[in-house]
């Protein structure tokens, strides 16, 4: 049992009391809250109140997951303009790796307690639907126990269209061949607005969510998320998480909700606007309100390859239940101006979660327990 009385509920500050009994009740918040807790300056209150509701939903368990990235391609028919990472066929650094290059990287790091691999790359016009079929299948058959996430919405809507299949059609020949789950990239901000200033030629707001929706049909589990600090206002963020909400209210199939920190080193975005990095208060915040407004996700994920592994680990008490894991190789937010590491050990995991007062959890994908760590139990160094 909890007791709710060591969670700092009565230091929340009087502005936010209303919310603050909205979260104790377990009752729904409004858009209006959402913009409240936005612009709220009582960064301590707000995670007081994530804090609360994430503990009421996951006790003191903090999640993490010994995974593998892979990054196909580069190369991308899209011209988003707060990404770093596409490239032109032409450009010295494009690639496109083939099958065969794809499984030799993957055999250097991948061993038998990796339980994910998240694939995710570049619209390129000549890899078909056959090829991450076969990408798929390849990898099922040689990583039995890896569950393979892949694919954004974005990636599916494109490989439709390049294959003249339906959306259903082209989910469907992906999951025969080994897709287990979706990440959640791609949604950006849904507001139009926003969405024709940084990435016109996705597709919109209400594809995005028809996709995963389909998917949840299907019996895909997926992710999703939200780019912050770009162009977007505070309201803007709010109805992407109440549209992410009302999603989950008709098909049930997200898992964890991921707010991605907008990086403006080497795309069109930060040199048109010269902006800079988010701020702590801004990851803080983001992560917080999330937990708050998206109260019918199980977790919201704190990545470390973004906002560093120190406020990821602050972040355990801003509402924070996952932190995401081992990545292996992360090229699109370095290409962006990421320093952190490419990688981080289990032990290291385990140490930021025990040090935060938290349990740590190692997890597989779909959130099966696979290993509890106590007070003083820490994993090799793998």
């Amino acid at each position: 049992m909890i007791n709710t009385s060591t969670l700092g509920m009565e230091y929340v500050a009087p502005e936010l009391a209303d919310i603050a009994q909205k979260v104790v009740n377990q009752d729904r918040l409004s858009f209006e809250d959402g913009v409240r807790l936005y612009q709220t300056s009582d960064i301590l209150a707000l995670g007081i109140l994530a804090n609360y509701a994430n503990v009421m939903r996951n006790g003191t368990n903090v999640y993490f997951v010994q995974n593998r990235h892979i990054n196909p391609t580069n190369i991308c028919a899209l011209h988003c303009n707060f990404c770093s990472f596409r490239r032109d066929s032409y450009e010295p650094d494009a690639y496109i790796w083939t099958i065969e290059q794809i499984i030799e990287r993957a055999q250097a790091t991948i061993t038998e307690h990796t339980r994910e691999i998240h694939i995710v790359g570049g619209l390129h016009p000549d890899l078909t639907l056959d090829y991450y079929c076969t990408l798929l299948s390849t990898l099922k058959q040689t990583f039995p126990q890896a569950h393979l996430k892949a694919f954004t919405a974005v990636e599916i809507e494109y490989l439709a269209a390049i294959s003249k299949l339906s959306r259903k059609e082209t989910l469907y020949h992906l999951i025969q061949a080994g897709l287990d789950s979706m990440p959640g990239g791609g949604a950006e901000i849904f507001h139009p607005r926003v969405r024709k200033r940084i990435c016109p030629e996705k597709v919109d707001g209400d594809a995005w969510l028809a996709i995963h929706g389909l998917a949840h049909q299907l019996g895909i589990k997926t992710n999703a998320t939200m780019l912050y600090g770009h162009i977007e206002t505070v309201e803007d963020c709010v109805d992407h998480l109440i549209r992410l909400r009302e999603q989950q209210d008709q098909t049930g199939g997200f898992m964890t909700f991921i707010p991605l920190a907008y990086h403006p080193t080497n795309n069109n975005l930060g040199r048109a606007r010269a902006l800079d990095f988010t701020t702590g208060m801004e990851d803080l915040r983001n992560l917080a309100v999330s937990r708050l407004m998206l109260d019918n996700f199980a977790h919201i994920k704190s990545y470390w390859i973004m906002i560093t592994p120190g406020l990821a680990q602050l972040s355990l008490s801003f509402g924070v239940s996952d932190m995401d894991g081992t990545v292996i190789e992360e090229r699109i937010y370095h290409d962006a101006g990421a320093t952190t590491d490419q990688a981080i050990t289990c032990a290291a995991l385990v140490q930021w979660i025990s040090a935060a007062g938290k349990t740590p959890v190692e997890r597989d994908a779909l959130y099966n327990e696979i290993k509890v760590y106590h007070p003083g139990q820490y994993p090799s160094l793998r």
